[in-house]
């Protein structure tokens, strides 16, 4: 059964919240991710928790996420769980006009009685993803793949090749 994205069940609405501290949870699956034009994760199990803190003049908000997806290896393309534990923290200003430019704080119109922590979820899981994704299997040895084998072979450092004489006195030099 396919889960409906709605994005108004992301939204904190402030007006009228007392001020301290505030706790939201959260379920990420893989629509949540394709809502945002996002299919390079499958098999998303994240929960969420963000703690929003209402004060004055300015909110705080917190947002953890604990869970796997399934990434694919650059190596093998060999697909693999990847366990994620990130964390996104900023504070919420109120200003003239909607400004995210800052990873530190975000701007919302003096006029705000919601802010929608959607996009900031979606931001913190992206950011999770390792730049080089590689099979624990990989790193271990332990992964029995086709590709692997084809690389292996074809990788420079099995054949044993011979030098050429002449280049040997340039060693000396070293």
């Amino acid at each position: 059964m396919s889960e409906i994205f709605k994005i108004n069940d992301y939204d904190i609405v402030f007006s009228g919240l007392k001020e301290g501290e505030h706790e939201y949870s959260y379920k990420i699956r893989d629509t949540f991710l394709k809502n945002f034009g996002f299919n390079e994760l499958s098999q998303v199990n994240i929960k969420i928790k963000s703690i929003f803190i209402k004060k004055n003049t300015l909110m705080e908000l917190y947002i953890s996420g604990k869970g796997s997806y399934i990434l694919t290896c650059d190596i093998s393309n060999e697909l693999f769980p990847y366990q994620v534990d990130s964390e996104l923290n900023f504070i919420i200003k109120f200003g003239d006009e909607y400004n995210d430019d800052n990873d530190q704080y975000v701007i919302i119109p003096h006029n705000s009685y919601k802010f929608n922590i959607a996009k900031s979820i979606y931001e913190m899981i992206v950011l999770s993803i390792p730049q080089k994704r590689i099979h624990p299997g990989v790193l271990d040895g332990s992964l029995n793949s086709k590709t692997l084998k084809i690389l292996d072979k074809l990788s420079p450092g099995t054949k044993k090749t011979e030098s050429d004489p002449r280049w040997n006195k340039l060693k000396d030099y070293l």
